[in-house]
This record gives structure tokens, sequence and C-alpha cells, in this order.
């Protein structure tokens, strides 16, 4: 169903008009649907993922991977080879174009002092966890009247998502995690620390070929004033060397993969794209009629009244 969803969707922001739809999940028929993308020939399409087989998936449809699970860089390289190898193998584009890209996500405070980045973020970002545990896992949620804070807040140590636990697992750690582990307890790290911390995996990640990396620091009751904080210590004191080595990278990346897109997009069926029944309309219900009941007269004078309407005759009592 989703499949085929995208597909069409893309189609309507390509074609004009789009030729139409008969599916098994889908049907539509041909109209021009407006307004199209500013992006030729259409928006970069990503697939959400918290599983390697989604991010498999991805490369198969030669589009971009937003890996939503918390996972170390060193973990990342074996997805990453995957997505490229599979791509390269395999893909063909489910729209017109390629998206080859594998986007991260990763907690993430920073902070001069190692204690206090993990102290701000550490029971926000690991309010995530919880949450999707909640709703996907072991919950049972009561619209409009549940606390989920709350609840969180009193269980957080026995379902193992306890800051406290982090910051201690923090003490001993020589190079940031996606998780900590101390006392039993286990909690969401990431890119909690020092600029210099954060900046070191930020390079990790870069350097097992990640593309991209989402980051997540406004979670929970996270403070504005820290959150602000952190951020302009991202781009004061890391993003610089990551921007100043941007476009060398983009340029390197794209050489390599110019024929792997080209193979790709290759491999795209003509007939992705049916033509259009060159006698398909849409007449109006008043010549659809005329058209079923065979009414020659009923066509002459719909004719006649276009023709009246064309002079500027006032037709309204014709049509009374």
């Amino acid at each position: 169903m989703w499949e085929e969803g995208l597909r069409v969707a893309l189609r309507c922001m390509t074609e004009t008009p789009f030729t139409g739809h008969v599916g098994e999940y889908v049907r539509m028929p041909p109209r021009n649907v407006v307004p199209k993308p500013i992006q030729r020939p259409h928006p970069p399409v990503w697939i959400a993922c918290s599983r390697r087989e989604t991010i498999h998936l991805a490369a198969q449809h030669a589009v971009g991977a937003l890996a939503f699970a918390f996972f170390d860089p060193e973990e990342a390289r074996h997805w990453i080879d995957d997505y490229y190898a599979t791509l390269a193998a395999e893909g063909v584009p489910i729209g017109d174009a390629v998206n080859a890209n594998l986007a991260c996500v990763t907690s993430f405070f920073c902070h001069e002092d190692e204690a206090e980045a993990v102290r701000r973020g550490a029971e926000g970002v690991n309010f995530i966890g919880y949450s999707l545990g909640h709703y996907y896992v072991f919950g049972r949620h009561a619209p409009g009247r549940g606390d989920l804070w709350a609840d969180y807040r009193a269980r957080r140590a026995e379902q193992g998502y306890d800051p406290d636990a982090v910051a201690l697992a923090a003490e001993n750690e020589e190079r940031l995690g996606a998780k900590a582990v101390a006392q039993g307890t286990s909690g969401l790290r990431g890119a909690m620390g020092t600029p210099n911390q954060v900046r070191d995996y930020f390079r990790r990640y870069e350097e097992c070929g990640v593309d991209q990396v989402i980051l997540s620091c406004a979670a929970g009751r996270n403070r504005h004033e820290h959150i602000m904080e952190t951020l302009e210590l991202l781009g004061r004191e890391i993003l610089p060397e990551f921007a100043e080595r941007g476009p060398q990278a983009e340029q390197r990346k794209a050489k390599r993969l110019a024929p792997v897109i080209e193979t790709a997009l290759a491999r795209k069926p003509s007939s992705d794209h049916p033509p259009l029944d060159p006698d398909y309309e849409i007449p109006a219900y008043p010549r659809l009629d005329a058209d079923t009941q065979a009414s020659t007269k009923f066509h002459r004078w719909l004719d006649d009244y276009a023709d009246r309407i064309a002079a500027g005759e006032d037709v309204s009592k014709r049509l009374a």
C-alpha cells in the first residue's frame, strides 16, 4: 500500500497531466495536479528507518534512509556499507531521481563541562526512548488524560532510563557512545559532552560515511536557554571544520556515485509513466447526459448554448 501510494504521489508531482492509475490499493483518474513542486523532477525522497531491513529497502528504491535508531558510528558502518552496496547492485528508483543519502539521528547536548552537558540533556533525551516504548511496546494511552512525563519520571529507574546512570557512565568513558551503561541501568548518551567530545563523535560518523546527522536536543522538558546555548556552541566550536570540508566531500561523493546513479536510473522501467489515453475527456454533466442518451438534439442545444455565451448573450433564461 505504501509503495503504490508513493509511486502515485511522485507521478502526480512530475506528470502534466497525471495520466491516471488503477491499482490494487489506489484508483485515481487522470488529472493535472497543481501546484507542481519547485524541485525537479521532484523533492528528494526519504524513508524513515528504525531497522536495518528498512535501510536495505530504501537502497532498493534508490531513496534516502533516515535512520532513527540510536547507534554508534562504528555500528553505522555496517548499515552504510549495505545501503550503498544494495543501491549499486539492485537500486531501482521509485521516483524519477536518486537520493543517495543516509542520515543518522543522535541525542545531543553540549557544554564546556561534560557533566553539566549530561545533566542538562539526559533526562529529556531519554524521555524520547521512554515515549517510543510507551506508544509502540508497553503502554496503554488515554488520549487527553494521560501524563506521560509524570509516568516517565516515576518509572524511569526501573525501566532503565535513569539520567543519573548516564552521568555516572560518562565519568568512565573515553569516547562518546550512543548508549551509556552503569550499575545495571542504561540510557541514551550520543553526542552529549564537551565541544571536543562532540566534534570527535561527529568525525567518527563522517569517517564511516554517514551523509547527515540529525541532532535531538529539544526533548522532554529541556530548557530553551540551555538548548540555545548548546546550539551556539555547535555553531561556534564544532561546525566550522565540517562546513569547510563539506563542498569537497560532496564533489568526491558525486563523482563516486555518478555511475551508480546512472545505472540505477537505467533500471527504471518506462512503464512507470504510462501515456495518457488521447481520447480521455472529462465531460460536463449535461454533455455526459447527452452522450449517455445518444441525443443529437441535446448535443446541438449544448453547442448552441456555448455559441451564445461566446457571443456575450445573457443565457440565464435559457437555463431556467
